[in-house]
């Protein structure tokens, strides 16, 4: 067998390497979502909750997203902040709803960003620290769930995406 031209192999080297780097893609093995940029704002005052933020990139079909749950946490919700227009004129106001399910059309990239759709981690460990790695279970109407690593980042600490 005759090995590829080096530049061959060099891409091939890269290429296999990006799949392990921290913000590389993971794909869902059932669902075919893949996950990307993944990180969790740890709150400011101990024992409130957390906020778990990614980006899912839909697969060749519909998807439904049910849940994000973490072992590093008691209990977690699909949530969205909204603002809401005063209807006596007052000044507009953001609420957060929880969210039931979020629907992943086709092809479609969904964010779950601050002061939009997110997931709220409530009764977070303790231990928890900024730059530790906190495993997030996607689990969606069908398929197998997608377990992928976040990024704890402290309360006052900019996005790192």
């Amino acid at each position: 067998m005759v090995a590829p031209p080096a530049s061959r192999r060099v891409f091939m080297l890269l290429a296999a390497s990006a799949a392990l780097l921290p913000g590389a893609c993971q794909r869902g093995p059932g669902a075919e979502v893949r996950a990307s940029q993944a990180w969790v704002r740890l709150a400011a005052v101990p024992g409130r909750p957390a906020a778990a933020y990614l980006t899912l990139h839909g697969a060749d079909h519909p998807v439904r997203l049910l849940a994000v749950e973490s072992p590093a946490a008691g209990s977690s919700e699909l949530h969205e902040t909204l603002r809401r227009i005063d209807d006596n004129g007052g000044p507009p106001e953001m609420t957060m709803d929880r969210l039931d399910y979020v629907d992943i059309p086709t092809g479609a990239t969904i964010a779950f960003a601050p002061q939009a759709m997110h997931v709220m981690l409530f009764g977070v460990a303790p231990a928890l620290k900024p730059g530790d790695r906190v495993p997030l279970v996607l689990r969606f109407a069908k398929g197998a769930p997608l377990t992928i690593k976040a990024r704890a980042i402290a309360a006052g600490d900019p996005a790192p995406y």
